[in-house]
Parts: structure tokens; C-alpha cells; sequence
């Protein structure tokens, strides 16, 4: 049985991390709500983008676009996870699922030293990682996206897929993988169980139902259309992505440290018990040993 020395040393040292867990709670929690309303802020045009797509693929006909087109070949796998640890299973889930969905032979983009590491040790075959800051800018994503654009219209892989941790709510995060090229339907920041994917934007009133584009049309040409609004398209799918994981990064941070910081002081409270417990067995101790010496004296 620990003596009080080792009790109190115990209770000192709970102490202490408990006031760290409890400051990288404080800074987590700040980063979240910026990094929350940066992530929803976006998705109602990263949606709308994504639904535009779906249905221009499914109508352009002949009119095809090179990172449209399907292809036979490898598959290339941006996964997205956080520079540092401490935030709960975050980044263990999205290495697991990232592993169930790739393919044999499956290259590997990464942005975070986590998932860096993490495919260094399974021995995969990594292209090139991104260090990207934190809070992110536009331009900096941009990097990643035209890299992605660049190896997909070279035509080595026949699909871009990104493995990110969707943002839910401040308690849940889930992990995803989702196909960046060709476009493919694409819902962030909501629970799938419950959200039909890639249903068609709804026809604008008084718009003509042209038999070459399925009511689209193009001026100058499709081509021309296309050339700007698929490239635009990636990149900012790729910025939102991004924001959905420094979201769930954050907010799985500040829950993980809350935790901690709740675990520390329950910690405390039971040391605290032992000690006054065995403060008294001591003191009790003592007073029988001093009645027992009065009594050995008369």
C-alpha cells in the first residue's frame, strides 16, 4: 500500500496535467468555433457545386471533359489528417477506413504529419505530402488541387478519391472517403444514414429542356464552360474537405481534453479519499500507541 508521501506526490502530479488538459481544452475550443463556422460557411456552395457537376456529366453527351472521362487504371488517395495527436480516435479511424477502401497498387497524397507517418510505416506508395497551416487559406489548397488535377490528366490513375473526417457535430466526426475524379455525388457535413446522395438541382422556371445538354446551355461552347468550372470545382472541393477535417480535428481535440481534464479531477477526488483515509488510520495509530504506553505507565 502507497504511503502518504507517494499519495500526495500522486495528487500533485494529477493536479498538474489536469491544468494542461484543461488549457488545450481552452485552446481547442477557441480554434473550433473558427474552424466550425469556416467549415459551414462553405458547404452550401461546395453542395451546389458538386450537384451542378453531377448532373452536367450525366448531360453533356459527347461533349466530354478530361477530368470527366473514365479511364481504366490506378487510384490515387488524398488523405487528410491532423498534424497532432491528442484528439481521440480521430485519426485511427480514418487510417482504418482509408486502408479498407484502397486498392491494390493505390498511391497516396497526404496533408497532416499524422497520415504522413502513418503510410511511412505500412510501406505505401507516397506521391508527395502538403504541409498545409492552420487556419488554411484558399491559395494554399490550391497547391494540393492542381498537383491532383496535374497526376489525374496525365491519365496513370483512373480515380482521385479523398479520405477526410466529415464534420457532423461537436461530438461526432466521421470518417469518409469519397471520389473527387471523376464527380461524383457528394455530401459534407451531414449524416448519410439520413441524406439522399446526388439528387438533381431542380430545373429553373421557364428554362427550355434542350435535347443536347438536358436544358444547360453552354455559350461559348461546353468545352470553354468546362474548362473553368471543373478545375474550380476541385479546387474548392478540396479546400471544403479540408475545413470539414480541421473542424473534426478541433472539436474531437476539445472533447478528448475535456475528458481528460473530467478523468483528472475524479482521479484527484479518489487520491484525496485515500489519503485522508490513511491520514486517519495514522493518526488513529498513534493515539492507540500513546493510550497503550499511559496504561503500560500506571
Amino acid at each position: 500500500m502507497a504511503n502518504l508521501r507517494d499519495i500526495n506526490r500522486r495528487i500533485k502530479s494529477v493536479k498538474n496535467t489536469a491544468q494542461i488538459t484543461r488549457a488545450m481544452q481552452l485552446v481547442a475550443a477557441s480554434k473550433m468555433k473558427k474552424a466550425q463556422d469556416q467549415a459551414t460557411s462553405g458547404r452550401a456552395y461546395a453542395d451546389l457545386m458538386n450537384r451542378l457537376l453531377v448532373n452536367l456529366r450525366e448531360n453533356i453527351g459527347d461533349e466530354e471533359h478530361p477530368l470527366l472521362t473514365e479511364r481504366e487504371g490506378k487510384e490515387l488517395i488524398v488523405v487528410i489528417s491532423s498534424d497532432k495527436g491528442l484528439c481521440g480516435a480521430l485519426n485511427t479511424n480514418l487510417f482504418r477506413l482509408a486502408m479498407e477502401e484502397a486498392s491494390d497498387g493505390a498511391a497516396f497524397v497526404t496533408v497532416g504529419i499524422k497520415g504522413k507517418q502513418f503510410l511511412a510505416r505500412q510501406g505505401k506508395n507516397l506521391l508527395a505530402d502538403f504541409p498545409l497551416s492552420d487556419p488554411l487559406e484558399f491559395a494554399e489548397s490550391k497547391q494540393l488541387s492542381q498537383f491532383i488535377i496535374e497526376q489525374y490528366t496525365e491519365g496513370e490513375f483512373s480515380t482521385v478519391k479523398v479520405a477526410f473526417t466529415n464534420f457532423i457535430n461537436t461530438i461526432r466526426q466521421e470518417p469518409m472517403v469519397e471520389t473527387l475524379l471523376p464527380v461524383r455525388p457528394i455530401d459534407l457535413g451531414r449524416d448519410k444514414s439520413y441524406v439522399g446522395m446526388g439528387e438533381e438541382p431542380e430545373q429553373a422556371e421557364g428554362q427550355s429542356d434542350g435535347p443536347e445538354y438536358g436544358g444547360y446551355i453552354f455559350e461559348p461552347s461546353a468545352t470553354a464552360v468546362l474548362d473553368t468550372i471543373v478545375p474550380q470545382y476541385v479546387d474548392y472541393e478540396v479546400y471544403q474537405m479540408i475545413l470539414e477535417s480541421r473542424a473534426s480535428e478541433h472539436s474531437a481535440r476539445m472533447v478528448a481534453m475535456k475528458n481528460a481534464t473530467d478523468n483528472a479531477k475524479t482521479m484527484i477526488k479518489d487520491l484525496t479519499l485515500e489519503y485522508n483515509k490513511q491520514r486517519q488510520a495514522a493518526i488513529t495509530a498513534e493515539l492507540l500507541e500513546i493510550t497503550t504506553a499511559m496504561k503500560a505507565l500506571e
